[in-house]
């Protein structure tokens, strides 16, 4: 592992996206082989939470629960995961794997010394945190999934649900080579500001939000990188699986999500052995975003206290 404080160019985008009573820096650390950007936050002997983004964001996402997490107790790390913003965008297809951005953030984990963590997912970030709870089981302390299916549940909605399945056409528009990135680029990012604004409720993403996000999308690589996730679970999908998660989970779920129906959350909750399902009346799929106290409170409530936390740790 390697780790390095935060560089004066990522400076002034913290300071303005995180409280000033909250000590945060960004480090780059050198995991399974790609160098990620990650934000840290919070005591660093505090128990762990990994905050893991979705498409098309980067670790901008988590800012509203970095502060509330922090001051709960928690020492907080949010990775751009690779192939986003500031973190190595290897070449190809296949080093975007689930199991391999699972195998990331496991070894994220093992940068700060510890042998486990609560881990929180949204979107794309949900399904590599339940990824890594099925193939790392000892590093998920607690998991929260905030609208992201259970790749069997979804699986299993594709194939007995036609909603589901034109919900997620635009997938199958990612497959193809170098067009989605000339779409995604044209009109200084038109379609992913619609595939935010458009799909959230009036006011959720500021025009600074999406400043930040053009920015990040517009890095080197970058577009690439972050489609190759869906072009790598069409070319190398997962195999299903049915065994149960050990870890206890809440599932927190918007119910006004265009892209997922929200029986996905019961249906990826049966494989879990223990769970909590929260779904959100008149929420979108931007849940951080929308409902960022709700959030914060639910995952204190589920992470428990933090002394118990170093308890088990």
């Amino acid at each position: 592992m390697s780790s390095t404080p935060r560089a004066s160019a990522t400076a002034d985008a913290l300071e303005a996206a995180v409280p000033r009573s909250v000590d945060a820096t960004a480090t780059r650390r050198t995991v399974d082989g790609v160098e990620l950007h990650v934000v840290a936050a919070g005591d660093d002997s505090a128990p762990l939470v990994v905050l893991l983004h979705g498409f098309p964001e980067f670790w901008y996402g988590w800012r509203t629960q970095i502060g509330p997490l922090v001051e709960a107790g928690y020492r907080v790390l949010v990775p751009d995961q690779r192939g986003y913003n500031l973190s190595e965008k290897p070449a190809g297809v296949r080093p975007y794997r689930t199991r391999e951005l699972s195998r990331d953030v496991a070894a994220l984990i093992a940068t700060e010394g510890r042998d486990r963590a609560h881990v929180v997912g949204h979107d794309w970030g949900g399904l590599v945190a339940w990824d890594l709870a099925r193939r790392h089981p000892a590093v998920v302390d607690r998991l929260a999934i905030i609208n992201a299916p259970h790749p069997t549940a979804y699986r299993r909605q594709l194939l007995a649900n036609p909603e589901q399945l034109r919900r997620s056409w635009y997938a199958a528009g990612f497959q193809l080579p170098w067009l989605p990135e000339r779409i995604c680029r044209y009109d200084d990012y038109r379609l992913l500001e619609r595939a935010l604004r458009g799909t959230a409720a009036p006011g959720t993403f500021s025009d600074d939000d999406l400043a930040r996000y053009r920015r990040a999308w517009d890095r080197a690589g970058a577009l690439t990188g972050m489609l190759n996730w869906y072009r790598a679970a069409a070319r190398y999908p997962p195999r299903p699986s049915t065994e149960r998660v050990d870890a206890p989970t809440l599932v927190v779920w918007g119910a006004d999500d265009v892209a997922l129906v929200s029986s996905l959350a019961v249906d990826s909750a049966q494989f879990c052995r223990d769970s909590r399902v929260e779904v959100l009346p008149e929420t979108s799929h931007w849940v951080p975003h929308e409902k960022p106290a709700r959030l914060a409170t639910l995952l204190r409530e589920h992470f428990g206290s933090p002394d118990a936390g170093r308890a088990r740790g």
